[in-house]
């Protein structure tokens, strides 16, 4: 199967809307996506954005899209890359297109200069722990990630 990786183009909006909607379903969070496709058209491909998205094609069918942004390492002094989310729909995985979203993403890390590409997984996800510990990822287990969204943010913002 022949797999190419692209730019996400503003005509993609919405297939990787559909695809952020498949994979909140997996992770059993579908009620938290509230974006659309329109949000995702004007956020994700404004002029000075900083957020990228590839798009992977199977024989010229979306198969996965994968969105990053750059990060920034003070112990390292140098940029790195945070994956936000890597999905490939069910009907293609097992077929290369992760793996080929993931290592189009570790050459633009290494082409940038940049001292890390990190990314979250859930703890319950055992296929992707699996695919990122056989590429040699490690996990960071003494990190706990924290967030401060919705009324929480916006009170401790006051």
């Amino acid at each position: 199967m022949s797999i190419t990786i692209r730019q996400a183009r503003p005509e993609d909006a919405a297939a990787i809307y559909a695809m952020i909607y498949e994979l909140a379903v997996y992770e059993k969070a579908p009620e938290e996506v509230v974006t659309t496709p329109e949000e995702i058209r004007k956020t994700l491909f404004v002029a000075d954005t900083k957020t990228e998205a590839l798009i992977a094609e199977c024989e010229g069918k979306i198969a996965g899209y994968a969105v990053y942004f750059t990060s920034y390492s003070t112990w390292l002094g140098r940029n790195g890359i945070y994956m936000e989310d890597l999905y490939v729909s069910p009907e293609y995985r097992g077929k290369g297109a992760g793996r080929a979203l993931l290592r189009h993403i570790a050459q633009l890390a290494v082409k940038r200069q940049c001292g890390r590409l990190e990314w979250s997984v859930l703890d319950w996800n055992q296929p992707a722990i699996d695919f990122y510990l056989s590429i040699g990822a490690l996990p960071q287990s003494e990190w706990i990630r924290y967030r401060l969204d919705g009324e929480a943010l916006l009170k401790f913002a006051e």
